[in-house]
Order: C-alpha cells, then structure tokens, then sequence
C-alpha cells in the first residue's frame, strides 16, 4: 500500500473535510465527492442512455401523467429544486429505477401490476427518497474513498471529474447497489410523501405483493431486478402495516385513490414483451417492422435491446451483435467499421446473402482485455444498413468460426405472414355489469394470458370470489402467437 507524507495526509483530510455536505433527509453531514450540478449532469447522461438504449413508451399521454403525479410528490420533498423528470420505459419487466439529479424511471411491466394512482404514488415516492436521501451519490463518493485509500488516482479536483465520467457510462448508474438500510429508508420517505400529498397508502402493501407474486417475469431486460437489491417483502409488508397502525383515521379520510382515471390512463398499454420490436423464437431472432431475420447459434443466450440483437456464448467468450451501421451501402459500412484504429482488416468479400446487398470480412482487434479476432458483415435492406459483429478472443476464435459463418449467412428478409403480422398483448380495462368472479370474467371474455396471470395484473387473490358491479377489470387481447 503506498506511503503518504503528512502533507500528503493533511491534503486529504482537508480535501475530504471541503467536501462533506449535509444530507437534505437526515440532517446529518457526510462525505460527498459529488457536487449536486455534477450528481444533476450524470443522472442528465444516464436518462438518455436509458431513452437510446431501453427505449420509452410511445404514449405521451402516459407520460405527461407520469410527469404530473411525480412532480406534485418532489415538489414537497427535500429537494423541490431538481429537474425532476418522470418517464415510462419501454420494458415488460416490474421495475421502477432513479437516477441522480431527479431523473425517475417506472417500466411499464410494473404499470401493467398496479390498479391505481396511490399505487403509483408511493412507487414514485420510493425512487424519489433515493434521489432526496443521496443514496446514489454516497455510493459513488464510497467507491471513490476506496479508491483513496488505496492510493489509486487523483487526490484532488481531478478526482471529481473522473468519477463523473466513469460514473455516467452506459446503463452503470443502473448498478450502484443500495443498502438493505437505504431501501427500508427510501420505503420510509416513500410513505411518508405519497400520505403527504393526500394518497391512500394502504395501497402500498399491493405494489409489494404484486412484485411478490409475479417475480421476474423477463429474461430479456438489461435492467437490474427491482426485487433484487430490496429487503424481503413480507419484511416490507409488515413494516407498512406497522406505520400503517400509528395513523390517526382522520390522515385517511378521503384519501385520495384515483383508481378509475389510473386504469383509463393504462387501457391499451402493451402487456408483455412486444414482438414488434423484434422477438426470439428458437434460436432465429424476427424483426417484423424492420422485416429481417437472422438465426443464431443453438444454446447461445440472445437479448434484444433498444439498438442491438447481442448474443453470448455458453461460456461468455464468444458474442455475436447486430447494430445499425454507418453508411447508406454495405460497402460505405466496411470501411466506416474495418478502417478504425487498432483495426486490422482482412480480405473483404462481396457477394450477396439471401438476395441481400452484403459485404463481409475477418478483422483483429487489440483490446484492453487481449487480441479478439472477428468476423464482420454488413447488409444494406429496406433503407437500411445492418452490422453484424461476432468476435472471440484471438485463441479462441476458431472454435466459433463455423459458427459465426452460419449466422452471419442466415441474415435475410421476413416473408412469413405470421412473423410480419404479428402484434402484442395489450391491457382492456372492462367495468362489470354485474356481480361476478374473476374466473367468470375470464369465461366471458378471453384473455391471452392464464387466468393465473390474471388474477396477478388484478391484485386479485381469489379468482373464485366474486366481484361487485362496477368493478373495473383488466383483460389482456390482442397478442398474435409467434411459436
């Protein structure tokens, strides 16, 4: 471990003594290396990496609701200053994220669980005590602590800025790791909020059980499990039912629930994974808007992103990506791609692949984690040009090379019906005419889902017990079978 001098010792103490600042929810000074333009700046860059790469939902209704009972929340928060931004993401798993600065994220596979803008409130309201508490903020300053103490980088202004820059790249921010204790904190200022602005916080408890009960429900999202870093859920349940018990009846008499004009704000939302942006089944990956397809190798693990098909090997050494390329002809492409430093191009071959315009070519690459060795190719169709990268370490290259081939010869246009017209679930909010269960609804008016899932999307515990008139229900339509 290196040796400072005492000077060298006092210059950190003083850097870390200017850089303490006092917590807006507990009061409490604390180390912070993050200046809140800077924690604004990073959760700005993070928002649309999350816009570019996760996508959000194509509904700017939804999204000005959003933005409407978020701000209201912050407004009264610790923080009412920061450029809160409130967005749905384009994503069918249950997940709700906040980035630094004010930027809040709820997917829509978790607006699809809930029945209500309490539900909602208190959603919001988490992700906004992370934001007010600084959990974000004192997990990078931590970090960068660690790397202090051990001597690594700058002492002074320099640090800062490095760490805004390491902290903003890609989808990172997304990873920072919360407590268990900054959970529970964030559930506390949850609660307390959503009661501040007049919501119904009995309501809280369904969110939990809902996540409870549906678990993860996609493998295809790059986002971080919103069950994973949180205390259990029975644990939550019983400590909301414990604030619950210290309140006064008056704090929820007319309560604010909203649960009409929240179901109405939903109806037609996709449910699910939307085959429209592109769908696996087997190891062939359909794009039907874009009309392309390409096949991959069997056992690989394939995801579909906002802006790439990735797929990786069995033992994670071997990856096939595909991407918009640069250029307007597979030819401008190639060269775009192989006449990059550090790019060491082989033989380009040009001939067509399924009838599509295509130019292909070896290349090697020296990386920060060794030589790869790669096959690249590069098709022009529909007004667009793809590119199609599979690379492995240089050793390991041959082992995947006939498998590289195959995929990357398979890329051709969608001509089955099936594929091209196919569409997603969407939720249909019905109000019932009269009393009935769940499991008769469901006779009554076909879901695509089991009437298990059903029973989940409406927080019903029993499908065999009635339901009073007037009781709005959610129904999943709509979807078209791709396998």
């Amino acid at each position: 471990m290196p040796h400072f001098a005492k000077t060298d010792r006092w210059i950190v103490l003083s850097s870390l003594v200017a850089a303490c600042a006092t917590n807006p929810v507990t009061g409490k000074r604390e180390i912070s290396l993050v200046s809140e333009q800077q924690e604004i700046q990073m959760g700005q860059e993070g928002a649309q990496q999350v816009a570019q790469e996760v996508g959000l939902v194509n509904d700017q209704a939804l999204q000005n609701y959003l933005q409407s009972v978020g701000s209201a929340i912050a407004s009264k928060s610790e923080r009412p200053n920061l450029p809160w931004t409130f967005r749905a993401v384009d994503d069918p798993s249950p997940n709700a994220f906040a980035l630094p600065g004010g930027y809040i994220f709820v997917t829509r596979g978790l607006l699809d669980l809930m029945n209500n803008e309490a539900e909602l409130a208190t959603v919001l309201g988490h992700e906004i005590g992370h934001v007010t508490a600084r959990h974000s903020v004192q997990q990078m300053s931590q970090q960068q602590l660690a790397q202090l103490a051990l001597g690594v980088g700058a002492i002074l202004s320099p640090t800062v800025a490095q760490l805004g820059e390491a902290a903003s790249q890609g989808l990172g921010l997304l990873f920072l790791k919360y407590g268990r204790d900054d959970e529970r904190q964030a559930d506390d200022l949850g609660f307390r909020y959503a009661l501040n602005q007049g919501y119904d916080v009995r309501y809280m408890d369904d969110v939990f059980r809902s996540l409870q009960r549906i678990g993860e429900t996609s493998k295809q999202s790059p986002l971080p499990t919103w069950l994973a870093t949180h205390p259990g859920e029975a644990e939550r349940i019983q400590t909301i039912d414990a604030k619950l018990a210290q309140l006064q009846p008056s704090q929820l008499t007319n309560a604010k629930v909203n649960g009409q004009a929240y179901l109405q704000r939903i109806n037609g939302l996709v449910y699910g994974a939307n085959p429209r942006n592109g769908f696996f089944q087997g190891n062939t990956f359909y794009h039907p808007d874009l009309r392309f397809q390409i096949s991959l190798p069997s056992g690989w693990q394939g995801q579909n992103l906002s802006q790439a098909v990735i797929a990786v090997s069995p033992e994670q050494d071997g990856i096939i990506q595909l991407t918009l390329a640069q250029g307007n002809s597979p030819e401008a492409a190639a060269r775009a791609f192989l006449s990059q430093r550090g790019i060491q191009a082989g033989q380009a071959s040009q001939e067509p692949v399924n009838g599509v315009p295509a130019v292909a070519s070896r290349f090697q690459a020296q990386t920060e984690q060794g030589v790869i060795q790669g096959l690249a190719a590069f098709f022009t169709y529909n007004g667009a040009t793809y590119q199609v990268v599979a690379y492995a370490a240089a050793q390991r290259y041959a082992a995947y090379d006939a498998a590289f081939r195959q995929s990357l010869g398979s890329f051709a246009p969608v001509t089955d019906s099936r594929v091209l017209n196919v569409q997603p679930n969407k939720l249909s909010v019905v109000t019932l005419p009269q009393q009935m269960t769940l499991a008769e609804f469901a006779q009554r008016n076909p879901s695509t889902i089991p009437l298990a899932d059903l029973a989940i999307v409406n927080q019903v515990e029993d499908p065999n017990k009635a339901l009073p008139a007037g009781t709005q229900v959610k129904r999943v339509t709509g979807g078209t079978r791709t396998s």
